[in-house]
């Protein structure tokens, strides 16, 4: 049994697992699942590390704080709310435009020519549900999947700057370069790591972002195109390669911030 006090910390998700002083008690479908000791420490905690989607809002609305925010989870994996978000604050990104239903996407060449991007709209990560639509038959092979069509145009670029924010900080930036053959820069599709000449003016307009959208641990996708730092998209579960390829421990860096209040 934890004794259950203020200062506990206390986590769900297992992205904290190898953290010190921090208690991780998994994600249970229901709250009912966890013991009353467990229960406790939810209550009683300052705050909550990784609770989900599904509990972050639960846990807002009674006014315990989360990390990452709620604000933050709203935004997670769904495109469509971060392209209106980008749209609304007036932030550089490709040409976007979601068409919903046959009638709407019997329209999408009179927006966009050949090549294009189509990407899977919400709950798709790590480059999968990402195509580049060359033509009529690619066109019609995504549409078949059916769900909203997110469209986007096409940047004739091979790499994009990853940049992890984490409370307006940036713990950690590095180029993915495309491999050959391929658009997509996910490390996770063959994307390699680059960390030579990493822009300063990527890095702060990464940091601008952030704070404007108000989400507080986040992995950035800036691009450079035109002479202008833009943003493909937004990663709250981002991966830890970058991490690995520069020597920095991520769970040490998390730890610290835990321990020095920062987070």
């Amino acid at each position: 049994m934890i004794e259950v006090t203020l200062k506990t910390r206390v986590a769900l998700e297992n992205r904290l697992r190898n953290c010190k002083h921090v208690v991780t008690l998994g994600v249970r479908p229901n709250l009912s699942d966890y013991e009353g000791w467990q229960l406790d420490l939810i209550r009683n905690s300052e705050v909550v590390y990784y609770p989900t989607s599904f509990y972050a809002d639960i846990l807002d609305t009674i006014g315990k704080r989360t990390f990452p925010s709620y604000h933050t989870y709203k935004f997670a994996q769904d495109k469509i709310k971060q392209t209106a978000l980008f749209d609304l604050l007036g932030i550089c990104h490709p040409k976007t435009r979601v068409f919903y239903g046959n009638r709407q996407k019997k329209h999408i060449l009179e927006h966009f020519n050949f090549p294009f991007v189509a990407k899977i709209a919400r709950g798709s990560a790590l480059g999968r549900g990402v195509f580049l639509v060359r033509n009529e038959e690619d066109l019609a092979r995504y549409l078949a999947m059916g769900g909203p069509a997110y469209i986007q145009e096409y940047l004739h670029i091979d790499r994009d700057l990853r940049v992890v924010v984490i409370r307006g900080r940036p713990i950690h930036a590095y180029w993915r370069v495309a491999s050959d053959g391929d658009f997509r820069t996910n490390v996770s599709q063959g994307g390699k790591i680059s960390l030579n000449d990493i822009p300063e003016e990527g890095v702060s307009f990464a940091v601008r972002l952030a704070r404007l959208c108000r989400v507080d641990d986040v992995g950035l996708d800036i691009y450079f195109h035109d002479n202008a730092f833009g943003v493909l998209e937004m990663n709250m579960k981002y991966r830890k390669e970058g991490f690995l390829a520069a020597g920095i421990d991520y769970h040490m860096v998390i730890q610290q911030m835990i321990e020095h209040g920062e987070i």
